[in-house]
Formats: C-alpha cells, sequence, structure tokens
C-alpha cells in the first residue's frame, strides 16, 4: 500500500533505480547534444528575415506619413503627407530588395 500512494518514503530502494535512471537520462542527453551541435534559435533563418522585411514594410510608409502630417499641419498645406506616403512606400521597396539580396544570418 505504501508503493502505491503519493507520497512515498524518500530513502526507499526505488529511488536508488531512479536516481540511475536521471543519470543515464543526462547522458543520454548530452551526448545527443555533443552529437546534434549547437542549438539554433526559436526562429528559422527565414523567419528572421521575413519579420525584418514585415517591419520596414509598415515602419517606412508610416514614419514618412507621421512626418508629411507633420510638415501638413506647419505649412498648412493638404499634399505633403501622401507625398512622403508614397516616398516610404519607395523607400520601403528598396531596402526590401536589399534585404532579399543578402544571404540570411544564422
Amino acid at each position: 500500500m505504501a508503493e502505491d500512494g503519493p507520497w512515498q518514503d524518500p530513502k526507499s530502494p526505488q529511488d536508488a533505480r531512479l536516481a540511475s535512471l536521471d543519470e543515464r537520462l543526462r547522458q543520454a542527453q548530452a551526448d545527443e547534444a555533443a552529437r546534434a551541435g549547437p542549438v539554433r534559435g526559436a526562429r528559422g533563418r527565414g523567419q528572421n528575415q521575413g519579420m525584418r522585411i514585415l517591419s520596414v514594410l509598415v515602419s517606412y510608409p508610416v514614419g514618412s506619413a507621421l512626418i508629411g502630417w507633420v510638415i501638413d499641419r506647419w505649412a498648412g498645406t493638404r499634399w505633403v503627407m501622401l507625398v512622403m506616403l508614397f516616398i516610404g512606400f519607395g523607400a520601403a521597396m528598396w531596402e526590401v530588395w536589399k534585404i532579399s539580396q543578402q544571404a540570411p544570418k544564422g
């Protein structure tokens, strides 16, 4: 009955077997880690590059449109924000082209 209970005696003979099993498991994991090489991050190389492209495609047009909006407010015009938005899209496309020509890091 004591062996089936959830709170077993910590000095039971079963603990020696578990300790041996834990040691063998640690050794097997160390051997596998040495065989497989270094562990890479959670993201793959292509995903890092994709996230970089996504951030450029969003931030360049939004940032340039914001700058255009500020210029419109100061100058009292209405067309500068639109022009800056298109300039931001153009700059984003140029940056995406440069990123796509680079080899993925990692």
